[in-house]
């Protein structure tokens, strides 16, 4: 089961309240574990502009302005930046996870953003959701997560409050209708 790209929706009933509602995009997936970010929790007490000053970043009037989420409960202190696959820089900084996404954790590419010389499409994430050895596919298989296809149009666009329910109805499932318990055939 390869989930790199792809997104985990949570099911009702998460027992984990960190990650209730929650749409993870999976940056990286293999044997040894997985992280991801959520994009779908935006954060009230920072904005990107209060960032770029604690960091000293200077903005151009170019510079766009980026949502700033709770990425997950790991390295709540770190950022790292969700974006559109546009994005390249001369230095070996990006991982890419497919055509369309790549996730940056380097300071460069939030001096390219101030200076308007960023990514089409991002959004800043402090911390990250990570799982250890066939932890996640054992929460997927205990009816924690549903997986789906990552849109760049889901991750990046419309309201962050919106984003679970939209996600469930790309895969043609009324949120109406889940139930948190699982079952077998």
């Amino acid at each position: 089961m390869q989930l790199g790209g792809k997104l985990l929706i949570a099911m009702p009933g998460m027992g984990d309240p960190r990650f209730e509602r929650s749409v993870v995009y999976l940056c990286a997936h293999s044997d040894e574990g997985a992280m991801g970010l959520i994009v779908n929790k935006p954060l009230s007490e920072i904005s990107f502009s209060d960032l770029l000053d604690q960091l000293e970043i200077v903005r151009s009037p170019e510079s766009q302005d980026i949502r700033v989420h709770f990425g997950g409960p790991v390295e709540h202190a770190r950022g790292f930046v969700l974006h559109s696959g546009d994005y390249r820089t001369n230095r070996d900084t990006t991982l890419r996870v497919d055509s369309e996404f790549g996730m940056t954790a380097t300071l460069d590419i939030l001096e390219a953003i101030a200076q308007g010389d960023g990514p089409a499409e991002s959004l800043l994430a402090l911390g990250y959701a990570g799982w250890g050895p066939g932890q996640l596919e054992g929460e997927i298989l205990q009816n924690g997560w549903l997986t789906c296809d990552a849109k760049p149009g889901l991750v990046f666009d419309g309201a962050d409050a919106l984003k679970w329910e939209r996600a469930l109805r790309a895969m043609g499932i009324d949120p109406l209708v889940l139930s948190s318990a699982a079952g077998r055939a």
